[in-house]
């Protein structure tokens, strides 16, 4: 069937309600293209059937199939580079400090693990952080929508094509081994993270408070209101002096002031408005 404008106004709907993604106009193309495999996988003859099956009330397996199919995830390792070099240069020394200090682990959380190059790339930068972790034990909660992407995350396993793309020689002999289908991360850094399923649209304070949240290239998949609702509750989990790192061209500007930019960093990175951390940055900005 071609998608009508009755059928993509219906599968829009459905999508932004259960998974976040904002299709906006012009997309009729990824429905075309990722749910028909959908139908076929659940017996359905095609893309008319599957749309009669998500009407009324749908089968849950069903619907978060049809949401995981229209996820974006494309990742690749050190993506844009800025936020990996803010990571290591300052944002988790400052983190370590604060928790050594606290007397309990510095918590790091990837909002959006996608197949975990991101994940990987923050952990490689943490083994090689030497004395800035002596005593501070790390806690990664790593999440996504996308129950197939977690699952590759959690194998840590990459082709040829996929270790070529951002990730260093010296990094791919030192953290990955062979294995027949490309190369997979040594169980040392694999079975750190804490991977679990998270719908950034549903509540995740269960997941505890964080010193640094990475949520990046995910929220310009959602509307206004709904980043502003994500962007408002992370703010609420943040420790004092914990920040949010977004995507490259992600802003926050007449979306929500719960946060606030600090300067002086190679990616977008924000603090809760009133913490200390964002008022002294303030302070400098304005010298």
């Amino acid at each position: 069937m071609s998608v009508t404008p009755e059928v993509y106004a219906f599968l829009s709907d459905l999508l932004k309600k259960n998974s976040g993604l904002s299709l906006g106009t012009g997309k009729e193309y990824l429905i075309e293209g990722r749910l028909p495999p959908v139908a076929t996988t659940f017996g359905l003859s095609g893309l008319d059937a599957l749309v009669q099956r998500l009407r009324g009330v749908p089968d849950p397996k069903l619907l978060k199939a049809v949401c995981d199919a229209m996820t974006t995830g494309e990742t690749l390792f050190f993506r844009d580079g800025g936020p990996f070099d803010a990571f290591r240069d300052r944002l988790l020394p400052e983190a370590a400090q604060r928790a050594r200090a606290a007397r309990r682990p510095l918590r790091l959380w990837v909002a959006a693990t996608s197949t975990g190059q991101e994940v990987y790339s923050l952990l490689m930068l943490v083994a090689q952080a030497g004395a800035v972790m002596d005593g501070v034990r790390l806690e990664l909660v790593a999440t996504d929508y996308c129950t197939a992407s977690l699952e590759r995350a959690r194998q840590g396993i990459y082709n040829q094509f996929e270790v070529q793309r951002g990730l260093p020689v010296q990094l791919l002999v030192k953290f990955f081994q062979p294995v027949p289908q490309g190369y997979q991360v040594i169980p040392a850094l694999r079975e750190q993270p804490q991977f679990s399923e998270q719908n950034l649209l549903r509540p995740f304070t269960n997941l505890g408070m964080f010193d640094i949240v990475f949520v990046r290239n995910v929220l310009i998949y959602f509307d206004v209101p709904d980043k502003a609702d994500v962007l408002t509750r992370i703010a609420r989990q943040l420790h004092p002096g914990g920040v949010v790192v977004l995507g490259g061209t992600e802003s926050i500007l007449g979306i929500t002031d719960a946060l606030a930019r600090l300067d002086g960093y190679p990616a977008p990175v924000y603090a809760r408005t009133g913490d200390p951390v964002a008022r002294a940055e303030g302070k400098r900005s304005a010298a």
